[in-house]
C-alpha cells in the first residue's frame, strides 16, 4: 500500500517518469492514494481557514491593546539583536575587539610619550641650544625691548619680524646712497 519504497517524483523532473511510476500501481492502490491525496487537501484547507481565523483574532487583540507595527518592529529588532549578542561568536568578536581596541590605545600612548621624549631631546640638544642662542641675541639686537627668555613661538616671530625691519632698513640705506 501506502508504505513503498518507490520514490516519488520532484516538481520538474521528467513528466515519463512520473506515467512510469503510476503505471506500476494497481487500480486499488491508485484508489487509495486519490482518497488520500483529497483528504490532505482538505485538511490543508482547513488548516488555511483556521490559520485566517486566528490571525483575524490576534490583530484584533493588538489593536484593543494598541499595538501597532512600527512597536512590533522595534520589538522583533530588540529581540532579534539580544538573539546576536547572545551568540558565542558574537561574544568572542566583541571580546577580541575589545582586547584589540586596549591594545591599540596602549601603542597610541607609547608613541606619543616616545614623540615627547624625541621633542624634549632636540629642544635640550646642544643644535637647538646654540640655535636658540642665536635667535635671542638677534633679537636683543634688533628689539631689546622685551627680556630675554619669552617661549620659543614669540621668538621666532620676533626673530622674522627683525629680519624684515633688517631688509626694509637696508633697503632704505640703499636707497638713499
Amino acid at each position: 500500500g501506502l508504505l513503498r519504497t518507490d520514490s516519488i517524483p520532484e516538481v520538474g523532473e521528467d513528466a515519463a517518469a512520473t506515467v512510469g511510476m503510476a503505471e506500476t500501481l494497481s487500480e486499488e492502490e491508485q484508489d487509495e492514494l486519490r482518497r488520500e491525496l483529497a483528504k490532505v487537501e482538505e485538511e490543508i484547507q482547513t488548516l488555511s481557514q483556521v490559520l485566517a481565523a486566528k490571525e483575524k483574532h490576534l490583530a484584533e487583540i493588538k489593536r484593543k491593546l494598541g499595538i501597532n507595527s512600527l512597536q512590533e518592529l522595534k520589538q522583533n529588532i530588540t529581540k532579534s539583536w539580544q538573539d546576536v549578542t547572545s551568540t558565542a561568536a558574537y561574544k568572542k568578536t566583541s571580546e577580541t575587539l575589545s582586547q584589540a581596541s586596549q591594545k591599540a590605545s596602549a601603542a597610541f600612548s607609547s608613541v606619543g610619550s616616545v614623540i615627547t621624549k624625541k621633542f624634549e631631546d632636540v629642544k635640550n640638544s646642544p643644535t637647538f641650544k646654540s640655535f636658540e642662542e642665536k635667535v635671542e641675541n638677534l633679537k636683543s639686537k634688533v628689539g631689546g625691548s622685551k627680556p630675554a627668555g619669552g617661549d620659543f613661538g614669540e621668538v621666532l616671530n620676533s626673530a622674522a619680524n627683525a629680519s624684515a625691519t633688517e631688509t626694509i632698513a637696508e633697503q632704505t640705506q640703499e636707497g638713499t646712497h
